[in-house]
């Protein structure tokens, strides 16, 4: 070990206890007080280099100790008490693989349809536009605008092999894990 080794060595540890009291003052329990002091002496010895020798060493180890605890601080504020894992076991969230697989499902069932069945649906049931509106835009009679939408939603409730009520959700082994999520 060098004498400049040393000579740090022995000015860190003549400031420890006031560190320690400071550290106390500022958590107010002894364990977490001595975990924070620790955390400073190692952030200090590792850091040693950038200590300029005949500074003032408390100042230096009392400003990395009040950083160091507000950086702490900062962290627990973002962070969950969870150690029964109560909350991390009642999370659950559906891949995102099957949303995705279903989309291009939907995309290719689309394109299945004729276009002006499938002018009809974007137009009514993907743009919001009103039959009369659609009827505009196609330059045909609102009730021809009916039965376009009315066929492509037949035709892509078979082509997607939806239920009788035309709803599209996750599959049984999706739905039983979206179920158990949200159970108190």
């Amino acid at each position: 070990m060098q004498e400049t080794d040393r000579g740090f060595k022995r000015e860190m540890l003549a400031v420890l206890p006031s560190l320690r009291a400071f550290a106390m003052s500022l958590c107010g329990k002894q364990d977490r007080a001595d975990d924070l002091v620790q955390d400073t002496v190692m952030k200090a010895w590792a850091k040693q280099e950038s200590f300029e020798a005949g500074t003032n060493m408390r100042a230096w180890l009392f400003t990395i100790l009040r950083n160091e605890f507000y950086s702490q601080m900062r962290k627990a504020g973002r962070e969950i008490q969870d150690s029964e894992g109560t909350f991390t076991n009642n999370v659950a969230t559906q891949p995102t693989q099957h949303g995705m697989m279903d989309m291009q499902d939907f995309r290719n069932a689309l394109s299945e349809l004729p276009d002006n069945q499938r002018e009809a649906i974007i137009l009514v049931g993907a743009s919001g536009m009103s039959y009369e509106e659609a009827a505009e835009v196609c330059d045909c009679a609102v009730g021809t605008i009916k039965s376009r939408v009315n066929r492509a939603r037949a035709r892509l409730q078979e082509l997607l092999s939806l239920d009788e009520d035309g709803s599209y959700q996750p599959d049984a082994s999706a739905a039983s894990v979206m179920s158990q999520a949200f159970v108190s």
